[in-house]
């Protein structure tokens, strides 16, 4: 088995914080961030007990080709790529959101919409829909962002009326969204894909809106392979998915969706390496590029070296 990146602890010059989120371990310059994307996998807002060999690095590759293919629309936090597992970039006050937007009806959305609701984040929904199915126009579904704990569903409403953002860059954080994954779903298309439902973080760096975090990864986007789409859904069968729901089924059937009371299911090397491989695929479906794996071998001091050469 390969080794991969549970967890990182450097304590570079001129760092003044870190932070270490439920898959990102962040290094805090006086102007800048150095984030390194571990192999760390999350799951209805909980850290899995194993790291999965090369997740980060799929994650942080394909994010910064994402990345650079939307720099037109909105800026963003990258300045360069110092490895294979990280990202270094502007230090952007990050708005206490996240901009869900979905063009189809899966994942959170659907089983809230099986359950009943044709209310979502402020959205009414239609009648009748079925899971999967394309919705009448993309909808933007707003969630709190959580700094630990589980993010909340909001509203465009809530959001203004609690000031959490100015309606201005409110506005703004709207029109980039719906944007951006326009631009997704166009390059999704290229490869046989579509782009089901995503999220978009944004921030500021003086006094200018930054796109922040990853964008279009199988952590933070749903796709669907978009030739067999159409006869799936007219026969009633399940979607192949290309996103990390595959790692959320698995744990909804051994009976964990991260409640107080549950606990997560036993990951075997065999469930662990099953996960890696199809990182491995996800990436290279996405990107429509050959994964080359990164050295297994000295992961810590290979991360530790390459910001430290930068700084």
């Amino acid at each position: 088995m390969n080794s991969a990146i549970k967890e990182t602890n450097f304590n570079f010059p001129g760092q003044k914080d870190f932070y270490r989120g439920k898959v990102r371990d962040v290094y805090i310059f006086e102007d800048s961030i150095a984030v390194v994307a571990t192999d760390r996998i999350s799951a209805f807002d909980v850290v899995l007990p194993k790291p999965i060999p090369y997740k980060g690095q799929v994650l942080n590759q394909i994010a910064a080709k994402s990345l650079e293919a939307t720099k037109d629309i909105v800026p963003n936090w990258v300045t360069a790529q110092l490895d294979p597992n990280v990202t270094f970039g502007k230090k952007c006050e990050p708005f206490k959101v996240e901009m869900v937007i979905r063009g189809y009806l899966a994942g959170h959305a659907w089983r809230e919409y099986r359950d009943g609701k044709r209310e979502i984040c402020g959205v009414l929904l239609p009648n009748g829909l079925k899971e999967n199915d394309k919705l009448p126009e993309p909808i933007i579904t707003p969630t709190t962002k959580a700094d630990k704990g589980h993010d909340e569903d909001i509203s465009r409403e809530e959001i203004l009326a609690q000031k959490i953002v100015s309606e201005q860059d409110y506005v703004l954080l709207e029109k980039y969204t719906r944007a951006l994954f326009e631009r997704g779903t166009e390059l999704a298309a290229k490869k046989g894909l579509i782009l089901v439902d995503t999220k978009y973080e944004f921030g500021k760096y003086k006094g200018e809106i930054f796109l922040i975090d990853e964008i279009h990864t199988p952590d933070s986007s749903r796709y669907f392979y978009s030739d067999s789409y159409e006869k799936n859904q007219q026969a009633n069968l399940p979607q192949k998915q290309l996103s990390k729901e595959f790692v959320r089924q698995w744990l909804i059937a051994n009976g964990f969706q991260g409640k107080e009371d549950q606990k997560t299911p036993f990951m075997s090397e065999d469930k662990v390496q099953e996960i890696s491989e199809r990182y491995i695929e996800l990436f290279e479906k996405i990107t429509g590029e050959k994964f080359v794996k990164a050295p297994a071998e000295n992961l810590t001091e290979r991360i530790e070296k390459a910001i430290l050469n930068h700084i």
